[in-house]
C-alpha cells in the first residue's frame, strides 16, 4: 500500500515539509443527512446516539480511504450541527477546514442553514464540493436540487458551473467512494503542507469538564506533532500533556498534523476557536497563555433599555463549550415586552452545590441542565432549598421551556380597551353631575354601567359612566352598532352634541 506523504525541501524553521491529510468540514441544513453519511463512512451509528436524531456537537473523525488507484489516504472529517442555534460551530469549522462538503438533501433542496453555510464558505474562500444526499428516497429530485443551488449562485458541474458534485446515499452507500475520491483529488490540488517534526499546534474545536479527567479539550492539529511530556497552552489556559487520546478515545503517545486530539488536565477552560500550541517547558506555555489572554480581552454585552424590565433568572449548565455557546446565543434572542432572561451563571459540567448557591442569589432562579449530570449533594441541597432543576437533551426543548416560563412570569398589567363608540346627537337634560343625551352607536356595543371617555375633536376632555340606557323609550342593558339610544351619563364634564363617547373596559394582559 503506497504511502501518501510527499517530501519537499526543508522549511526555514527546520524539518521537512509534507503534504498533510485534509481536514474536511461536513456542512448543511439540519436533517439533510450529514451524520448518516459519516455513519456510513465510519460504519458506526453516531446519529442513533444523538438526542432527537440531530447532531448537537461538533465531532471529529479520522478515516482511511483507499482510492481506485490503490493509494491509501487519511481524511479528517468534521461533523457539524445543522440546527440554527449552532451557527458558531459552523463558522469555526469553515475557518479550520481545508475543504468543505456542502450537503444538500435531494428531497428538500436548499434551506436556510444551507444558505448560511454557502455564505461562510464564500467568505472564507474555502474550496468545496456539493454532496446531494438522500438520492435513494422516492421523493428525491436531483435536477430540482441543482436548480435550487444555481438560484443561490452555486453552479455545479453539468449544470452551468465547475463546482464538483456527487450524488450520494448515506443509507445504501451509493456514491460514497466517489465522494471520498473527489475529496482526495481536491486535497492533492490544494497540497496543504505541514512539518511533522515541529512542536504540535492547532485549533480547539470543543471543550468539556469531566468528573474523572477534569477539563478536556478537543483540537485539530494543523502542524507538527503533539506528544506526551509536552505542555499545551491556549488563551489563558495551560495543560501538562500526561496522556493523549485520539478521535476514538484510544490512548496514544503522539498525534500529528490533521489528526483530532484530546488533551486533558487544563488548569482553566480553553476557549473554543482559539489556537493551541505545545512547548517543551512549562514557563514557555505559561508565557504564551498570558500573551494570548492580553490580546483577547473579552468584552461584555451591555444591557440597554432594561431599566423597567423584569427578569427570568437562569443558571445554565451544559456538557460542552459549543453547546453552551449555542444555548446562550439563542436565549439572547428571547424575551417578551416586560420580561427577558437573565443569566445568573453559565458554565460547563455537572450541576453542583455552587450552582445551587448561585441560583439563590436571585429570587425565582431556575437551573437548566443540558446533557449534564446532577451531583447527588447538589440534588439534595436543591430539594431542601426549593431550587428547581430542569434537565434537557435537545436544545430547542430548552428554548421552548424558557418561552413558556417567560410567558408565565411576565407581569400582568391592566390596559384600557375600547369596546364601543357612540356619537352624541342631542342633549335633553342636565342636572348636577348627570346628563340625559341622545346618541348613535358608531361601532361595537354600549352597555349599561360601562365607563366612558368623553372625546371632543379627538381629545379626551373627561370621563364618566353610563348609568341608564333606553332604546325606543324602553330600558335596556345594551345597544349595538347602528342603533340610536337615550342614556343617562354620570360625569363632572358636561357633554355636547358632536362629542364621541368611547366605552372602555380594563383588560389584563
Amino acid at each position: 500500500m503506497a504511502k501518501l506523504e510527499q517530501k519537499v525541501p526543508a522549511s526555514p524553521a527546520g524539518g521537512e515539509k509534507e503534504i498533510r491529510p485534509p481536514v474536511v468540514a461536513i456542512l448543511g441544513h439540519i436533517d439533510h443527512g450529514k451524520s448518516t453519511l459519516i455513519d456510513y463512512i465510519r460504519k458506526t451509528n453516531v446519529t442513533g446516539l444523538e438526542a432527537g436524531g440531530i447532531t448537537q456537537h461538533v465531532s471529529a473523525y479520522e478515516i482511511s480511504h483507499t482510492s481506485k488507484d490503490g493509494r491509501t489516504k487519511l481524511i479528517t472529517l468534521l461533523d457539524t450541527p445543522g440546527h440554527e442555534a449552532f451557527s458558531g460551530i459552523r463558522t469555526r469549522s469553515t475557518n479550520i477546514a481545508d475543504i468543505a462538503v456542502l450537503v444538500v438533501s435531494a428531497e428538500d433542496g436548499v434551506k436556510p442553514q444551507t444558505v448560511e453555510v454557502i455564505k461562510y464558505i464564500k467568505k472564507s474562500s474555502l474550496p468545496f464540493l456539493v454532496a446531494i444526499t438522500k438520492v435513494d428516497k422516492p421523493s428525491a429530485d436531483i435536477m430540482r436540487t441543482k436548480q435550487n443551488l444555481a438560484e443561490n449562485e452555486i453552479y455545479v458541474e453539468g449544470y452551468g458551473g465547475d463546482t464538483p458534485v456527487v450524488e450520494v446515499s448515506g443509507k445504501t452507500g451509493k456514491g460514497v467512494d466517489e465522494l471520498l475520491d473527489m475529496i482526495g483529488l481536491m486535497a492533492e490540488m490544494e497540497s496543504k503542507m505541514g512539518t511533522r517534526d515541529a512542536l504540535g499546534s492547532g485549533v480547539i474545536i470543543e471543550t468539556r469538564r469531566d468528573a474523572k479527567r477534569g477539563i478536556s479539550a478537543v483540537g485539530i492539529i494543523k502542524d507538527g506533532t503533539v506528544r506526551q511530556g509536552l505542555f499545551a497552552a491556549s488563551l489563558g489556559a495551560i495543560a501538562p500533556i500526561r496522556f493523549l487520546l485520539d478521535s476514538l478515545d484510544n490512548m496514544v503517545e503522539e498525534l500529528s498534523f490533521s489528526s483530532p486530539v484530546q488533551i486533558t488536565g487544563w488548569d482553566k477552560m480553553p476557549e473554543i476557536g482559539e489556537e493551541f500550541k505545545t512547548f517543551l517547558k512549562k514557563d514557555e506555555a505559561v508565557e504564551f497563555a498570558k500573551v494570548g489572554e492580553n490580546k483577547n480581552e473579552s468584552t461584555k454585552l451591555v444591557e440597554k433599555n432594561l431599566e423597567n424590565m423584569n427578569f427570568l433568572p437562569l443558571v445554565i449548565k451544559a456538557d460542552t463549550a459549543g453547546s453552551l455557546e449555542a444555548i446562550m446565543g439563542e436565549l439572547g434572542k428571547l424575551g417578551r415586552e416586560r420580561i427577558v432572561p437573565k443569566i445568573v451563571l453559565s458554565s460547563i459540567g455537572s450541576v453542583n452545590e455552587n450552582d445551587i448557591k448561585s441560583a439563590l442569589t436571585a429570587s425565582g432562579s431556575i437551573i437548566l441542565s443540558f446533557n449534564t449530570k446532577i451531583d447527588p449533594q447538589a440534588n439534595l441541597l436543591a430539594e431542601r432549598l426549593g431550587v428547581t432543576i430542569l434537565t434537557f437533551g435537545i436544545i430547542y426543548d430548552i428554548l421552548d421551556k424558557v418561552k413558556e416560563l417567560l410567558q408565565e412570569r411576565e407581569p400582568k398589567i391592566e390596559v384600557e380597551e375600547i369596546i364601543g363608540s357612540s356619537k352624541v346627537l342631542k342633549l335633553f337634560d342636565t342636572t348636577k353631575g348627570k346628563q340625559v343625551v341622545g346618541c348613535r352607536v358608531l361601532s361595537g356595543q354600549i352597555k349599561k354601567g360601562v365607563n366612558i371617555k368623553i372625546m371632543r375633536r379627538d381629545a379626551e376632555i373627561g370621563r364618566g359612566r353610563v348609568k341608564e340606557l333606553q332604546q325606543s323609550k324602553i330600558a335596556t342593558d345594551s345597544v349595538n352598532e347602528g342603533t340610536e339610544f337615550g342614556a343617562m351619563i354620570e360625569s363632572k364634564m358636561e357633554v355636547a352634541p358632536g362629542d364621541v363617547l368611547n366605552a372602555i373596559s380594563l383588560i389584563t394582559k
